[in-house]
Parts: structure tokens; C-alpha cells; sequence
């Protein structure tokens, strides 16, 4: 494992892992990066090329996000590589994983879901060293009783991503970012791009709040719709699990032509650095709100910055999953879960954001500002 770039500093990495079965060929990492606020606290991803130095900037992240979100974690990152196969043999990587990371959980590390793993995987890897606490974002249905934080016996049951915890937070990160702009949130124009699991419910719960959403892309097609999206229709596509390109009105337009649209607030979440050399000089947008992890690099977030464009960076803005995360391990409820996403990410989006205008300086380094001191002060109070 080549840790060469792997940085450490006053922060971390505590723990830098890679573990084989030569049984399965199973090639795993963890990095445990922090835990002054409580057990590192990040997804397994499950892709071909993952490895020990994607998994450290990943879990590095992680520490600042659950510092910002102010919930008793750490930050932490896992990583399997995947190159494909049938269900059983990817149970069979999920629980040898688990069994050989076993003695870091859960006092190190909990696990959660991210690139190509959800709440079967956690089903799975919970199942595999029998503990409830080892992985959050856990079927619904999968329960258990278990003392509270304050040592009552309570029902504790798992909170799926599929609730659209992460789309909720988009939501309202979008919500305090538009009246800060002071802008009137049902004369907003958002464009959204990327339709999965966050997109979706991003797009639900602005469209219920009054937002008019008049742009959507996904890999199939790429849609402007001036006077918002039919509902009905987009709840279709949502709920058979289909593409845009079944959505039969609106205008068809390039993808390229996305990045250009005359809108308000535009939200990435797609892929890592969608917003790039060749479309930045495009935006057209008075907010952006990073739904997806690194839509941008830090040169372009800070050159659209000094446009004049107000940014709700991604540690913040897609923070509702790991709150979640925290609510599961405390055996709330959905409505109590999106209750404390709501509160939490209004309080941190609206304290960066009047901080960043106030000082005319970039959301991202308040943001870091604001999450390093919080970890420093711990680390402090603890000594």
C-alpha cells in the first residue's frame, strides 16, 4: 500500500488499514482519521480503483463534515475494491470486510453507506460480526433494543438513505442560501443536476416548499422546462425508477447547454468536478448549493466565489446523511431525524454563509475555520 501522500498532521490519520482474504481475493482499506468527537464516522465504497490515499482524503472530509454538523463523531472512510460480480459474492466481500476491521468497531469506526453499497450491504456487514451498532443507513425494518443516551431501553430501527435524508439537507441549505440572497423562493429559478437518490429528493422537497425547479439532467437527457417540471410526471419517472429521457415534455437541450441556463441557484449533484474548465465561465447562476462531494475544485469554487457567487460548500450542504447517520444510533424516528437535519443544517449554512458575506471571504474556509476550532476544542477541554 503506497501511503507516501497520505499527509499527517495535528488531526491524523489514527488509523491507516489494508486487509486481504486471499480466499476471495477481497482488497479492502479503512482510514480511521480523527476520533476527539467520537467514532470516525464514513461509507464503504465499493468501486474498481479505490485505494488507501482516495479513502484518506475521503475520511479527512469526514472529520470536518461531522465537526460542522456538530454531531458526537469522528471522521473515517472505507473501501473495497469491486470489480463487479453476482449479489452473493459482493455479501461475501461486505462480511469478510467486517470481520477483519472487527476489533475497531464500533469504538473506532462505524460504517455507512456510499458509492454502490446501501442498506443491504450494512444489512450485510451489521450481520456479519453481530452488531447492531456496527453500520447506520440499515433497512427500516431491521430493529432491535438498545439503551438510549440516557440508559432507557428503546426500540432502535435503521434509517435508509432511500428516506432522502442528504436531498432534505440540500433542500434546506438551498432554502437559507435564497433568503440570505434575499431572494423570494417562489419566483427561484433552480437547475439540478444529477437525478439520483440526492437529486431527486432535493428536487421534492424545493418543489414543496414553492421553488420552481426549470432544469433536471441525468445521463439520459438533459431537460428545460421554463415554467417548472410536471410534477405528476416527474413523480412517475421517480417512483418506477426511470430516466428523464421518459419525461415527454419540456425542452431537450445539450448538456453543455446545462451550465448556461439563465437560473438562480444551481445545484450539482453528480459526479467530482462537473464544474470545470470548460463550463465555468458559463454560470450564469447567483447560488450555488454542492449537493454532490467536490463539484468543483477549491481554484474554480474560490474564482466563482469572487464573481460574486454565493456557495454552500458540499461539507455542509450534504451533511444530512451523516446527521442521519447519528439519528439511527440514537433510535429516532424519520420525523425526528429530518427535525434535526433541518435544525442543524439551518444553524451551520446560515453561520458560514453571514460569516463568508460579513468578511467577503469564501464559505469553504469558514467553513474549515469553524470545523477545525470545534475539533481543537474538544481535543482541549479533553486534556
Amino acid at each position: 500500500m503506497n501511503e507516501s501522500k497520505i499527509a499527517k498532521d495535528e488531526f491524523g490519520p489514527e488509523y491507516v488499514l489494508e486487509v486481504y482474504d486471499p480466499k476471495i481475493g477481497m482488497n479492502g482499506f479503512l482510514v480511521v482519521d480523527n476520533t476527539n468527537l467520537g467514532p470516525g464516522k464514513g461509507g464503504i465504497r465499493m468501486t474498481e480503483n479505490v485505494n488507501a490515499l482516495e479513502v484518506f482524503r475521503l475520511a479527512r472530509v469526514m472529520t470536518f463534515k461531522n465537526a460542522l454538523a456538530e454531531i458526537p463523531f469522528g471522521g473515517a472512510k472505507a473501501g473495497i475494491v469491486w470489480k463487479g460480480g453476482s449479489p452473493e459474492l459482493k455479501k461475501r466481500f461486505i462480511q469478510s470486510f467486517a470481520r477483519k476491521i472487527k476489533f475497531l468497531i464500533p469504538q473506532k469506526y462505524i460504517a455507512g453507506p456510499d458509492v454502490n453499497t446501501g442498506e443491504q450491504e450494512m444489512q450485510w456487514f451489521a450481520e456479519s460480526i453481530k452488531s447492531w451498532k456496527a453500520a447506520t443507513g440499515k433497512p427500516k425494518n431491521l430493529c432491535c433494543q438498545l439503551c438510549d443516551e440516557n440508559g432507557v431501553l428503546k426500540k432502535h430501527c435503521g434509517l435508509p438513505h432511500e428516506y432522502g435524508s442528504t436531498g432534505f439537507g440540500v433542500a434546506q441549505a438551498t432554502r437559507i442560501a435564497i433568503d440570505l440572497k434575499k431572494l423570494n423562493i417562489k419566483k427561484t429559478k433552480i437547475a439540478i443536476h444529477g437525478f439520483g437518490n440526492v437529486g431527486t429528493f432535493a428536487y421534492k422537497f424545493l418543489t414543496e416548499m414553492g421553488a420552481k425547479v426549470v432544469a433536471l439532467s441525468d445521463l439520459s437527457a438533459t431537460i428545460f422546462e421554463k415554467d417548472g417540471f410536471n410534477d405528476e410526471l416527474i413523480k412517475r419517472i421517480i417512483n418506477n425508477k426511470k430516466t428523464l429521457n421518459e419525461y415527454p415534455k419540456g425542452e431537450k437541450i445539450s448538456p453543455n447547454d446545462f451550465w448556461s441556463l439563465p437560473i438562480d441557484v444551481l445545484i450539482p449533484a453528480s459526479v467530482t468536478d462537473v464544474i470545470n474548465e470548460k463550463n465555468k465561465a458559463n454560470i450564469k447562476s447567483k447560488i450555488i448549493v454542492e449537493a454532490g462531494n467536490i463539484p468543483m475544485s477549491e481554484q474554480i469554487e474560490k474564482e466563482l466565489f469572487e464573481k460574486g457567487i454565493l456557495i454552500v460548500p458540499d461539507l455542509i450542504a450534504n451533511s444530512g446523511g451523516v446527521i442521519s447517520s447519528f439519528c439511527e444510533c440514537n433510535g429516532h424516528c424519520p420525523e425526528e431525524m429530518f427535525k434535526i437535519i433541518e435544525e442543524k443544517i439551518s444553524k451551520n449554512v446560515k453561520l458560514i454563509l453571514e460569516e463568508s458575506l460579513r468578511k467577503n471571504e469564501n464559505p469553504r474556509e469558514i467553513a474549515f475555520q469553524i470545523s477545525k476550532k470545534r475539533i481543537e476544542e474538544k481535543t482541549k477541554n479533553e486534556k
